[in-house]
């Protein structure tokens, strides 16, 4: 099993579709890289804390290779907007990648210099070592499953996509 930490805006809909990922072992809404100790929601909101809503997801890189995952990552969120997706806005929504394994920075700098690749405005998603993780409160977890019609920037069209995707074989 493998860990990565994602940060894509409001963290209901990204802890959705991450979960929905055949691989993905588990998917946990937290709080990520912040400055402070034990932050709940109402602390992180503030924007004061150094803490984006992030979704740690634990994976089998047999099934879900880290590459896939962050291409599927890179289709929910807008990859060019700092501090904001969706209706959310501020710096505890910016994007971004967040890892432990120091053998998945050169990858995740590989994806990033492909993604840039796609796009004429620069990528603004933050890459680096997770320096702090606080699970949040456990009305969070599972909250669109929870509540259906939550608000949630990422389209339903893909959830079922990431609920079928494979990774390419090379």
């Amino acid at each position: 099993m493998a860990t990565i930490y994602l940060a894509g805006g409001c963290f209901w809909g990204v802890e959705k579709y991450m979960s929905l990922v055949n691989g993905v072992i588990q998917a946990e809404s937290g709080y990520a890289n912040g400055t402070t100790d034990s932050p709940s929601y109402q602390d992180v909101t503030t924007g004061r804390t150094g803490y984006t809503e992030t979704v740690r997801v634990d994976y089998d890189p047999e099934v879900a290779p880290l590459p896939f995952l962050l291409d599927l990552f890179y289709e929910a969120i807008d990859p060019t907007t700092l501090n904001r997706q969706g209706n959310d806005v501020g710096t505890q929504y910016r994007s971004g990648i967040y890892y432990t394994d120091p053998a998945d920075g050169p990858i995740i700098g590989r994806s990033l210099a492909e993604l840039q690749e796609r796009y004429d405005e620069p990528i603004v998603i933050e890459a680096g070592p997770l320096t702090g993780y606080t699970p949040a409160e456990e009305y969070h977890q599972d909250y669109l499953d929870k509540n259906p019609g939550g608000y949630c920037h990422i389209s339903r069209d893909l959830f079922e996509k990431a609920a079928s995707a494979v990774p390419d074989s090379e």
